[in-house]
């Protein structure tokens, strides 16, 4: 049943401050996190039905404002990605001056050893997530693949923020030694 309830009236006066301060540590532009700040604030009103009272409010715009913050940065990437570059790979005379990009595979030719190969990568990483304790998989799993903050993680787990990082350091350490022996 949910518990919170929104209040947009309040937005500015209660969260823009700490989504200005989360936004500027992150994009280091006072000026785009003004902008994102603002973007959220928009995205948060034309999402209000959305809103299920399950997270607090804020915590409902800091989720908003991280998919700004990374929509910016795919945006910046992709522009970056159209610059024409290129590249010796190659000792080869023959192919010396070739694109690089034509030497990587594209990500939407989806070939069926591709797609086989992910099936099975994510069955290694399902396996591999099976045999951590109960907790460390759960607390992985809400940090890394479900994105939620630490604030929320911390108040569910009743641990504090270091606790987090050092259970979100085991459990990488963890996966990447289970997979290392079970997919590589």
């Amino acid at each position: 049943m949910p518990t919170n309830t929104i209040d947009p009236n309040t937005w500015v006066d209660k969260y823009s401050d700490y989504l200005f301060n989360y936004t500027v540590v992150r994009v280091d532009d006072k000026e785009i996190a003004q902008d994102l700040v603002q973007e959220t604030f928009f995205a948060g009103l034309k999402s209000m039905k959305n809103f299920k009272g399950e997270a607090s409010e804020r915590t409902w715009l800091i989720s908003i404002l991280k998919r700004k913050i990374i929509d910016h940065y795919r945006k910046i990437n992709s522009a970056k990605g159209k610059a024409e570059v290129r590249i010796n790979y190659s000792s080869d005379s023959e192919t010396e001056g070739d694109w690089l990009e034509e030497r990587v595979a594209d990500p939407f030719d989806g070939n069926a050893d591709t797609e086989i190969e992910n099936n099975e990568l994510g069955l290694a990483i399902h396996n591999c997530m099976e045999k951590l304790p109960q907790k460390q998989a759960l607390i992985f799993k809400m940090k890394t693949i479900q994105d939620f903050d630490t604030e929320t993680i911390c108040n569910e787990f009743d641990i504090t923020a270091s606790n987090l990082w050092v259970i979100i350091h085991r459990a990488r350490t963890a996966m990447a030694e289970c997979l290392e022996k079970n997919w590589f």
